[in-house]
């Protein structure tokens, strides 16, 4: 039997959840607990909540129907690398299924160690624990590959971006923004390189090819530690110094609203926009579109026929840089702090 599991990085459901939710996502890197309760003051602004939890049910409950819609008997399953339902959750209910293969569909359309190397480090030891409990179960596993330039995740970014506009001024700019890794990794990686590409598609889609930048928000870590940049309120900033009237915020790093778009760029960045006194939208996230979830089933077709052998013209593509089909490549996305075995991949 074939599931699908969705695999997300899970985001806290109420006030008592965030600390410890930050602390998993923090884990090994020895951050004090006052560090984390100072950073654990943002979600108190939602309640303690996430959005990023209801949009994963959302999404999954998506692409269930369309999968139904199209005669396909396939579970999908929801699987999170930091809260509720973490990924052996979902393992052990692909086990109870009795699947024999399992596809994995990362909420992370882009190829680095944050965005999918580490999720196939965790998703190596998620396995080892259930296995563990049950040694005969011993799936395959096959992820999805990775989806930065398909018509599906790019139309739909698109269509959100053209949205947010229709409130700007006239001449107002594409600031597409994407969260920042330290620049030590993204030279091991094409992070920028995809996202470059992802968002001349986009411009182009609306006619505008030049009119666009790429920034970065969200960065962590040790001051002394060069991340990409320009920062996203730094930009805004030197745009309203230009003279420019506008700019439409499109995250197009991120797949669904977390608290890195409802507090970094709802909340922050639009504050720093209206001091620089420069006019801000922001547009939608692409997971729960229409044009995103059929994406998430065209990928597994395309992954269950290659597992079956019967490998199939990937769907077509957006951009220079072309398909990017499972497996990965041997040391792609390296993890900085050393080699960790990890599913879905040559090494």
């Amino acid at each position: 039997m074939d599931v699908l599991l969705v695999v997300s990085f899970g985001g806290p459901e109420g006030p008592d959840d965030v600390v410890p939710f930050l602390a998993n996502v923090t884990r090994g890197r020895g951050i004090p607990r006052e560090r984390l309760v100072e950073v654990g003051a943002h979600y108190a602004q939602f309640g303690g909540v996430s959005p990023i939890n209801e949009i994963n049910r959302t999404m999954v409950a998506r692409i269930r129907a369309e999968l139904a819609e199209r005669g396909e008997q396939v579970p999908v399953l929801l699987g999170n690398r930091n809260w509720d339902p973490y990924l052996a959750q979902a393992l052990r209910e692909a086990r109870e299924l009795g699947a024999t293969r399992i596809f994995v569909f990362l909420t992370s359309a882009y190829s680095s160690y944050s965005g999918c190397r580490q999720y196939r480090e965790n998703l190596f030891d998620a396995m080892a624990e259930v296995s563990a409990e049950d040694p005969g179960w011993l799936p395959e596993v096959h992820r999805l590959r990775t989806y930065f330039n398909h018509p599906g995740f790019i139309e739909s970014v698109a269509e959100a971006t053209r949205t947010s506009l229709d409130g700007l001024p006239a001449g107002s700019r594409l600031v597409f923004t994407t969260h920042s890794i330290p620049s030590a990794d993204a030279r091991r990686c094409d992070y920028e390189e995809q996202h470059r590409d992802a968002a001349t598609s986009i411009a182009g889609t609306l006619g505008r090819a030049d009119e666009w930048d790429l920034v970065f928000q969200s960065r962590s870590g040790a001051p002394h530690v060069p991340w990409l940049e320009p920062d996203i309120g730094d930009h805004l900033a030197v745009l309203a110094a230009q003279g420019v009237a506008g700019a439409a915020m499109v995250p197009v790093g991120f797949v669904s609203d977390h608290m890195e778009v409802v507090w970094d760029l709802d909340t922050v960045a639009t504050a720093q926009a209206r001091e620089a006194g420069i006019a801000v939208a922001r547009a939608a996230t692409a997971g729960t579109d229409a044009r995103f979830i059929a994406m998430v089933a065209d990928l597994l077709d395309e992954a269950r026929a290659a597992a079956d052998g019967q490998p199939r013209e990937p769907a077509p593509t957006y951009g220079a840089l072309g398909p990017r089909v499972v497996p990965c490549v041997a040391g792609c996305c390296p993890n900085p702090r050393g080699p960790r075995p990890a599913l879905c991949g040559s090494d």
